[in-house]
């Protein structure tokens, strides 16, 4: 399959209108896709990406391969409720934790920050086009997403470490993501993500020439009453190289109501916290009746 990757730099021109329906098909059809053109300052994307390389090999690595899941791995066999990952999750709205995080160095912290500038300023953009392909004013995602103080935003930063037996655990196992919209800055070398798209698990390749991947959250879904999906998708474990992923989340602040437009289909009138409180037990079950169970608790019961 061919996923789609929507040229930014066609929303000025002439082209406008086919990328604008190419970005409606691929929120519908596919809740996934691929951005090239972005604006996003290219050094700075590498720079980040070697940065965080970097400090993983200084400060995660070896932690990692002393830490229980490999010893485990070795003795026992398949492991099916845990995820071979090294990862840390950083703050940027409402407020930052970044220079908080024990052995991170100035200099990624810095350019971790400049980087998260612009992508947010990204993913308001890329929430505008929705909003207007979904015939809702620009500003609608924003806006409920916002609460009192703006959406919120952090990045899990992820290594998935060369695993001796990528046939007994997942690098992170099937989930559909619980907030807004994930921007993905991925490995330009080691494969392992997959989504699950009309029956079948599809591999995204590697990124290449900076593009960007994005795939939609529940809360993209709910809003938009069920027309953009959030879609299932895992990270497989790999026995040849470290698959380096920094996943921006751009969601509703904790306390933001969210409900569907234009009329109710899916779960509303309920605190993101609570939503997230209940996606934390059911984040590697189906999302159905997790949506149930989020409708009863917006009732009350």
């Amino acid at each position: 399959m061919e996923i789609p990757v929507i040229d930014f730099s066609k929303l000025e021109g002439e082209e406008r209108s086919a990328t604008m329906s190419l970005l409606h098909q691929a929120c519908e059809k596919w809740g996934f896709f691929m951005i090239e053109n972005h604006g996003i300052d290219t050094y700075l994307m590498d720079n980040v990406k070697q940065l965080v390389n970097q400090h993983y090999e200084a400060n995660m690595k070896k932690r990692f391969y002393e830490s229980e899941l490999p010893m485990s791995l070795e003795k026992k066999g398949n492991i099916s409720n845990t995820d071979w990952e090294s990862t840390f999750f950083v703050w940027h709205r409402p407020t930052s934790n970044i220079y908080e995080i024990q052995g991170l160095s100035k200099e990624l912290c810095k350019a971790v920050d400049d980087y998260i500038d612009q992508l947010i300023e990204l993913a308001e953009n890329l929430s505008e086009l929705m909003c207007e392909n979904l015939g809702l004013e620009k500003s609608c995602i924003k806006e409920a997403f916002s609460g009192s103080k703006g959406p919120s935003v952090g990045t899990k930063v992820a290594i998935y470490p060369q695993c001796p037996r990528p046939d007994l655990v997942r690098g992170l196992r099937e989930h559909t993501d619980a907030g807004g919209i994930i921007l993905l800055l991925q490995d330009e070398q080691v494969p392992g993500l997959e989504f699950f798209k009309d029956g079948h698990w599809v591999n995204i390749p590697p990124s290449k020439n900076n593009r960007l991947f994005v795939n939609i959250g529940d809360q993209i879904e709910i809003l938009s009453n069920g027309m953009y999906k959030s879609i299932r998708h895992r990270v497989m474990a790999e026995k040849d190289g470290n698959r380096l992923s920094i996943a921006t989340f751009y969601n509703p602040a904790g306390e933001a109501i969210i409900s569907p437009a234009p009329k109710l289909l899916y779960p509303c009138h309920l605190r993101f916290q609570d939503y997230l409180n209940l996606y934390s037990k059911t984040k590697f079950a189906e999302k159905g009746p997790r949506f149930e169970s989020a409708k009863t608790l917006a009732n009350g019961h």
